[in-house]
C-alpha cells in the first residue's frame, strides 16, 4: 500500500493546557500539507481560526481520546465519528467563564433572568421564530427531555416513528422510555433523500403515539422544506400522532439551503400537536456543559411533559450557553463559511480522487453522509461481517467490517452507518466539523488505502 501521509506524533502530545499545535506553528514545521479553499470566503475572516489543528488529545475526548482507547492510538490519525466540533469555542464563551471561575464558589445556581430572553431572540433574529420565554423549559440535555416527552405522550410498549436512517441516539430514548421504534427508510434519488409518506403513514397503527422529527436531519444532512414538514405535520394530527421536533443542528445549514422551524409552520393545528427540542451544544460544541431547552405553543402538551420531566443545569453550563448566545454570532457565522467549504472540499476530494465512495453534500448539519456501498464490496464486507458474527455476543454489521477496516488501512475513524436504522446499509458517517487541513489527512490516508483495491 501506498505510504499514508500521517500526522506528526506532536500531534498527540500532550504539552501544558491544551494548545492548538503552538510548538508546530512557531518552529515552522507544517504538520499537515496546506489547503486551498475552494474561494477566498470558504476560509472564513481572520479573526478566528478554523484551520489550524486544535489538539484535544489528553482531554478525555470521546472523539479522540474515547476511540484510541478502543482501537489503540497508534491506529487513530483523524477521529471523525463523535458529533462534537475541533476548533476552540467562541471567545466570549472562554471570557464569560473565565471571569465566572474566578469567583470560587458553586452554590445553587438562580437561572439569570435573561437567559430565556436570549434563546427567543436567538430564534427570532436568526429565523424569524417568535417564541414566549415564559414558555421555554429548561433541561441538562435533549435526550432527557425527549424522554420525559416520550413519557408525557406515549403509552408504555407503544410504538414511535423514526424516519431511517436517524440519529441513532433516538433509539436509547425509546429503550429509556419503554417505547419501541416504527421505522420508516426514506427514499434515496440522486443522492438525496426524502421521506416516504405513504409508507409512514401505513404504519401509523393505534399504537403509535408519537414521532422524533430530526430537523436538519442526522445523518443524511436533510433540511426539511416548509411543504415537507406541513404534510407530516398534517398526517401526525390527523392520526393523533405528536411530533417531537429535534431541531439540535438548525444552526448549521449550508450555502443556498434553508432551516424551516418545525414551530413556524402556517398551520397552527399543526404546530399545537408538536413539542420543539434545541440546545446550544452543538452551535457552540457545549456538549459537556448539559444545557438545553424544549418549547411549544400548546400550553397542555408542555404541562405533561414537565409532569415527567425534572430540569437539572449547571452554572458553567448556563454561563456558556448564555454568553455563546449572547455574543457568538459572529463566531459562528463565520463558522458556517468555514464548514460549507468543508462540504465542498470533501465532495470534489472524493468525486476526483476515491471512485468507490461517494458523496451528495449535505444541506445541513457538519456531517457527511457517505456512500461506501462499493468499498464494501470490494473488501468483502459481508462474507467478514458473517464470519465476525459467528462468535460474537450480537451481529457485525458490514458498516462495522468497512469501519475497522479504515481504521486498521487508513488510521480513520468514521461512524457505521447500519448504527443509524434501515436505510444505513452501505454507509458511513463522517464528522466535518474540524480542520479542513485534517479532513485532507484523513480523505489522502484513506485514498492511499483504496489505491491497492
Amino acid at each position: 500500500m501506498a505510504e499514508m501521509i500521517q500526522l506528526n506524533r506532536r500531534m498527540f502530545l500532550k504539552s501544558a493546557g491544551m494548545t492548538a499545535l503552538a510548538g508546530a506553528a512557531t518552529s515552522g514545521t507544517s504538520l499537515v500539507a496546506p489547503v486551498a479553499a475552494a474561494t477566498p470566503a470558504q476560509m472564513g475572516n481572520s479573526d478566528f481560526d478554523f484551520d489550524t489543528p486544535y489538539d484535544r488529545v489528553g482531554t478525555d475526548s470521546a472523539k479522540w481520546d474515547g476511540i484510541m482507547r478502543a482501537y489503540g492510538a497508534e491506529n487513530i490519525r483523524v477521529a471523525m465519528g463523535v458529533a462534537d466540533m475541533d476548533f476552540k469555542c467562541a471567545p466570549a464563551i472562554t471570557q464569560a467563564l473565565t471571569e465566572r471561575i474566578q469567583h470560587e464558589n458553586w452554590g445553587y445556581l438562580s437561572m439569570p433572568a435573561d437567559f430565556r430572553q436570549a434563546i427567543a431572540d436567538w430564534n427570532q433574529k436568526r429565523y424569524g421564530l417568535e417564541v414566549d420565554p415564559e414558555t421555554i423549559q429548561l433541561s441538562d440535555g435533549v435526550h432527557p427531555a425527549l424522554i420525559a416527552a416520550l413519557k408525557a405522550f406515549a403509552r408504555p410498549g407503544s410504538k414511535v416513528l423514526l424516519t431511517t436512517s436517524t440519529y441513532n441516539g433516538f433509539y436509547g430514548d425509546l429503550l429509556a422510555s419503554d417505547t419501541v421504534a416504527e421505522n420508516s427508510p426514506m427514499i434515496l434519488e440522486n443522492g438525496r433523500y426524502r421521506m416516504d409518506f405513504d409508507d409512514l403513514e401505513r404504519r401509523i397503527g393505534r399504537d403509535t403515539d408519537a414521532l422524533i422529527l430530526c430537523n436538519p436531519q442526522n445523518p443524511t444532512g436533510n433540511c426539511w422544506s416548509e411543504q415537507d414538514l406541513l404534510r407530516l405535520g398534517r398526517i401526525c394530527l390527523e392520526k393523533r400522532v405528536v411530533v417531537l421536533a429535534d431541531e439540535i443542528h438548525c444552526d448549521f445549514v449550508n450555502q443556498g439551503q434553508t432551516y424551516v422551524p418545525f414551530q413556524s409552520l402556517p398551520d397552527q393545528e399543526v404546530v399545537a400537536n408538536s413539542v420543539t427540542f434545541k440546545s446550544g451544544s452543538k452551535t457552540f460544541s457545549l456538549a459537556a456543559m448539559k444545557v438545553a431547552w424544549f418549547f411549544s405553543t400548546n400550553p397542555e402538551y408542555m404541562r405533561l411533559v414537565q409532569a415527567q420531566h425534572r430540569g437539572q443545569t449547571n452554572t458553567l453550563g448556563v454561563i456558556a450557553h448564555h454568553a455563546g448566545l449572547r455574543g457568538g454570532e459572529d463566531w459562528l457565522d463565520e463558522l458556517l463559511i468555514y464548514i460549507d467549504g468543508n462540504h465542498n472540499y470533501l465532495e470534489d476530494y472524493i468525486r476526483e480522487n476515491i471512485p468507490l465512495i461517494k458523496y451528495t453534500k449535505a444541506q445541513g448539519t457538519y456531517l457527511a453522509w457517505l456512500d461506501v456501498s462499493e468499498l464494501a464490496e470490494r473488501i468483502g464486507a459481508v462474507a467478514a461481517a458473517a464470519e465476525a458474527s459467528r462468535n460474537a455476543p450480537r451481529p457485525v454489521t458490514p458498516e462495522t467490517i468497512v469501519s475497522r477496516w479504515l481504521v486498521e488501512n487508513a488510521n480513520v475513524y468514521v461512524n457505521a452507518g447500519s448504527s443509524y436504522g434501515p436505510g444505513g446499509e452501505g454507509h458511513m458517517r463522517m464528522n466535518l466539523g474540524t480542520s479542513r487541513q485534517l479532513i485532507k489527512l484523513a480523505l489522502d490516508n484513506i485514498a492511499a488505502a483504496v489505491s491497492d483495491l
